[in-house]
């Protein structure tokens, strides 16, 4: 029997662009009509209507909190001006979390930008943090008093890689001199962020919240235990997993690591590689690879902080599988835990099926499913073994 800490967290999340439907004044909303993109995001899953639906779903499940975002487009659809109707609702959105039990975990940049700040340039403009936290200085005046967790960013690092070393993600361009400039207004933001809301609490007598970031980590494995894959290893993990988190402890700039795990990546040269037997696969061709978030835990372990496992799922048409991935999961976190891991707790990605960005409504990562015809939601039996673990806090 394998027994998690008391007080663990344990839930599920949502990404408000992915869920909510009709963000019309998204840079998202508008590429996808820009580059044809074959299915686009349209009504979603209509989690903005249904939202409270969704979380009785998770409070049925024995999830005591939930991991959602706040679109910035809603909230200042047009440069300095706030919408209060959308603070309202999202106000609206905590509360009801609150009600329920089920504690907010609150991300404020979830990908998406509103419109107007694209057109300026979105992170690549010198003033992007002086704009990212004017907004979220509005939304702090409005949820300040309800929320004990901030992450500030979710996952850099891939925004940066998909919209600017890749290129296939808006802004759609390839440059590394533009991914630099991003990655520092990121930091940049997200320290002023940190300190912002720490000050703002101060002053309204609130206790000291946690704030930190979401961060993107995969296990990269070599291909063969040559040198030169081994060094390629360890840049990588130096500027794709820890080159954000060395800059932000040391600035004293996160109260927890929120790590976001899915799956390796082999390095080197060649097909081959040192393994016998080919992993499982989810239904994007992702290697499923528990062990490699036991890893990656034990070695942010130096940097001595709380760790919150913010996003580890699958998406696959077959549930076993689902579960299997969780259980698997959940045994490599309990072994870092023993090891001395301070996790906090666990948040499945992702409580419904929702929009994959490029990828469409293909991919199916929900406990729950969704018919995307008239939005109705079905609990999976995968759903059902994690609410047992989740009501004991323990794993057969």
């Amino acid at each position: 029997m394998i027994e998690f800490p008391r007080n663990f967290f344990w839930g599920a999340a949502t990404s408000a662009y992915q869920v909510e439907g009709n963000n019309v004044n998204s840079d998202w909303w508008e590429w996808e009509k820009r580059v044809g993109l074959r299915e686009t995001s349209a009504e979603a899953c209509r989690h903005y209507a249904l939202y409270k639906e969704d979380f009785n779903l998770a409070r049925q499940l024995n999830h005591n909190a939930h991991r959602l975002s706040i679109e910035w487009s809603r909230i200042e659809p047009e440069e300095g001006k706030f919408c209060q109707k959308e603070l309202d609702h999202y106000r609206d959105v905590i509360l009801f979390l609150r009600q329920i039990n089920l504690e907010p975990i609150v991300t404020l940049h979830h990908f998406t930008n509103p419109l107007w700040f694209a057109r300026l340039g979105g992170w690549q403009n010198k003033k992007a943090p002086k704009y990212f936290l004017r907004y979220v200085e509005k939304v702090l005046e409005v949820l300040g008093d309800e929320v004990n967790f901030w992450v500030t960013i979710n996952e850099p690092t891939v925004y940066i890689y998909h919209g600017f070393i890749l290129g296939i993600w808006p802004p759609n361009q390839k440059s590394l001199l533009k991914a630099k400039i991003v990655r520092d207004n990121f930091a940049v933001s997200h320290m002023q962020a940190y300190r912002l809301i720490h000050t703002v609490y101060k002053k309204k007598g609130l206790p000291s919240p946690l704030v930190g970031f979401a961060q993107h980590m995969q296990a990269f494995v070599p291909r063969s235990p040559s040198l030169k894959n081994k060094f390629a290893v360890y840049l990588r993990n130096k500027l794709f997993n820890f080159d954000l988190i060395e800059r932000l402890t040391r600035r004293k700039a996160l109260d927890f690591i929120g790590v976001n795990y899915y799956s390796r990546s082999l390095v080197g040269a060649g097909k081959s590689s040192q393994e016998t037997l080919p992993l499982k696969k989810n239904s994007l061709g992702w290697d499923i690879y528990p062990e490699g978030l036991y890893n990656l835990l034990i070695k942010l372990k130096k940097y001595r902080l709380p760790l919150f496992i913010l996003e580890n799922g699958i998406c696959t048409e077959d549930d076993n599988l689902r579960w299997e991935f969780i259980y698997g999961h959940l045994k490599n976190i309990h072994l870092a835990i023993r090891e001395g891991a301070k996790v906090l707790g666990y948040i499945y990605w992702s409580l419904i099926d929702n929009f994959e960005w490029d990828k469409g409504f293909g991919p199916r990562f929900g406990l729950i499913e969704v018919d995307y015809l008239n939005s109705q939601r079905k609990i999976r039996e995968s759903a059902r073994k994690f609410a047992l673990v989740c009501k004991t806090g323990r794993l057969n």
